[in-house]
């Protein structure tokens, strides 16, 4: 049984939509990130990053529990545990770890980024608010030109590439974006998002997601002066 701490996010999804995928039992631990359930010590212990999600298989490769945070790092580790979704093939396994990482560097942070400024920064910033959106068309027109090459990220197969990718364009008006202006994309997400697994995925804790603006406790526990606190 794999315990998963987490919450409806992108990363969060990223996670949710694997273990379906894969067909893995998993029971559900909220981290209520809005809460500050983040910064509990126990969490600490798993995520020391204060970042969710976090996972607790078990039945780790040694047969022993193993503990794991960062998103990137748990799509591998159950793919290599199921032998799904990352090839064992050397050129085709680099060439989906090479768009995981696309994601990782690039797709998450600036398309947060955007939408942190877009969404919830206290005060417009024009010149943050303007260069996050543009580098997220930015990274829109990298995946549509990769999509006009190949059904998926890593060529002819559904791979974490995907599955790591997908949650974060799901918020693409909030980060300025219209997907029409990027029909390999659309065409590729709209596919995805039709799977049921990943119907199943984004169904996870969706009733806990926050709607409309948040509230002063929210915003200081996820962008306030507890995020830098000594621990």
């Amino acid at each position: 049984m794999i315990d998963l701490y987490t919450w409806p996010t992108p990363n969060g999804h990223k996670i949710h939509i694997m273990l379906e995928e894969t067909e893995l039992p998993y029971k559900v631990i909220p981290v209520d990130i809005g809460a500050g359930d983040q910064f509990d010590p126990d969490f600490l212990k798993i995520s020391p990053n204060n970042k969710m999600p976090a996972i607790v298989d078990s039945d780790g490769p040694d047969g022993k529990p193993i503990s794991l945070f960062e998103s990137g790092a748990i799509l591998i580790y159950l793919a290599d545990k199921t032998g799904q979704f990352l090839s064992s093939d050397p050129r085709a396994r680099y060439t989906t770890l090479q768009w995981l990482m696309f994601q990782m560097g690039g797709v998450g942070p600036m398309l947060g980024q955007a939408h942190h400024f877009r969404i919830y920064a206290p005060e417009k910033l024009d010149y943050a608010y303007d260069r996050y959106t543009n580098e997220a068309k930015r990274l829109y027109g990298v995946l549509d030109r990769r999509l006009g090459e190949a059904a998926y990220l890593a060529g002819d197969d559904y791979t974490i590439a995907d599955i790591a990718t997908f949650p974060w364009l799901r918020s693409h008006e909030n980060q300025g974006v219209d997907l029409g202006d990027f029909p390999n994309v659309k065409q590729w997400f709209e596919g995805i998002a039709a799977r049921p697994a990943v119907v199943r995925g984004v169904a996870v804790l969706a009733e806990r997601r926050r709607q409309g603006p948040i509230d002063d406790k929210a915003r200081e526990a996820m962008f306030g002066a507890t995020q830098y606190q000594k621990r």
